[in-house]
């Protein structure tokens, strides 16, 4: 399998360009950009297989992609590429990313497909990578379903639905074989430090404030990013065209309670006297609009259908995620002062 992974600098894309090297006999090319979330060091562990390879481009130049499908000729595509920091309060980047950029993408992907022999055309594949927040808000005791409306409230999140539209229309009405599919929140090894989870671990390292939401009871679902690759590694296997799976888990937390379960297991590993417990750092400061109260998947459609299920419990993986992070203070601090962390935690 030859896998074309946009975005793959980015958080998830990097950790599914790791696994792909890493964990099979697959190859991939990395097409990216450089954003606020991308980091190179990332991908240090894979720069140097024949497996791996990188190209510097944006999904809105045609031309550009036009090249790299030739060139490459992949067998499937995942598409990660697009604006994410749901903090913007203009639509320009969102609409230029996620709707007019993955438009080209669509456009360039259906003519290569078309392209194909007839024995690796019905092999291939184009998974986009959306996520639960076109849902929007919804009663507080539901979970999300393939099939429950689209409410967004946000700028990202309404562009992100539209580009749901996009690929769905293409796979309708030019039988383009796509796969859609509506992650949780991610979290794990390398994840921007303007997120939520590596946000309050940096914090709570300095001794200095951390800035909670509202009241902190935004209810989260929580999905470690290896459990997220693995699958869409399924996906590309044995996914059918005109498909779409929420991907998440059963670990449902309000915000506070994530930040509280950092500090409380931050002072057991590495305890810090001169301040005195972490919990004290939490301050709540005003909600921003568009703030959901409620983000949950019902995610039994891809473990009856796929077999998946997450490997982390939350606690499993967050202790892993801290102790990352604990012990690579020089990533962490680089990433501060590349993104000039000044904004609140966007969760």
């Amino acid at each position: 399998m030859r896998i074309l992974v946009t975005g793959g600098c980015g958080f998830i894309g990097s950790a599914f360009c790791r696994y792909i090297v890493e964990q099979t006999d697959w190859y991939v090319m990395n097409l990216s950009r450089s954003t606020y979330s991308a980091t190179n060091v990332a991908l240090d562990s894979v720069r140097n297989s024949d497996r791996y390879c990188f190209s510097k481009g944006d999904i809105s130049d045609l031309h550009c992609l036009t090249h790299v499908l030739r060139k490459y000729s992949p067998d499937a595509i995942v598409h990660l590429a697009g604006e994410s920091n749901v903090d913007l309060i203009s639509p320009q980047k969102f609409l230029e990313s996620n709707i007019l950029g993955t438009n080209i993408l669509l456009e360039a992907t259906t003519d290569y497909w078309k392209s194909l022999p007839n024995e690796k055309k019905s092999r291939f594949r184009f998974i986009l990578v959306s996520t639960v927040e076109v849902y929007g808000a919804f009663d507080y005791l539901k979970k999300f379903k393939e099939d429950s409306p689209y409410r967004p409230s946000s700028f990202y999140a309404a562009s992100k639905a539209a580009s749901e539209h996009l690929v769905w229309a293409c796979g309708v009405g030019y039988n383009l074989p796509i796969i859609i599919t509506n992650c949780s929140n991610n979290y794990g090894p390398y994840q921007s430090t303007k997120k939520l989870i590596p946000r309050v671990i940096t914090k709570a390292l300095k001794g200095e404030k951390i800035p909670v939401y509202g009241k902190g009871d935004n209810i989260r679902n929580w999905l470690h990013v290896d459990d997220h690759v693995k699958a869409l590694i399924l996906l590309l296997k044995f996914g059918q065209p005109l498909t779409k799976y929420n991907i998440g888990t059963s670990d449902d937390l309000t915000n506070l309670d994530v930040v509280k379960r950092i500090c409380h297991l931050l002072d057991k590993l590495v305890p810090d006297f001169s301040f005195g417990k972490r919990e004290k750092l939490i301050e709540f400061v005003k909600d921003r609009t568009g703030h959901n109260l409620r983000s949950s998947v019902d995610w039994s459609k891809i473990h009856q259908e796929m077999n998946w299920s997450p490997k982390e419990s939350f606690d499993s993986g967050l202790e892993k995620t801290v102790k990352w992070y604990l012990e690579n203070e020089r990533w962490w601090q680089l990433s501060i002062d590349r993104e000039f962390n000044k904004s609140p935690i966007m969760v």
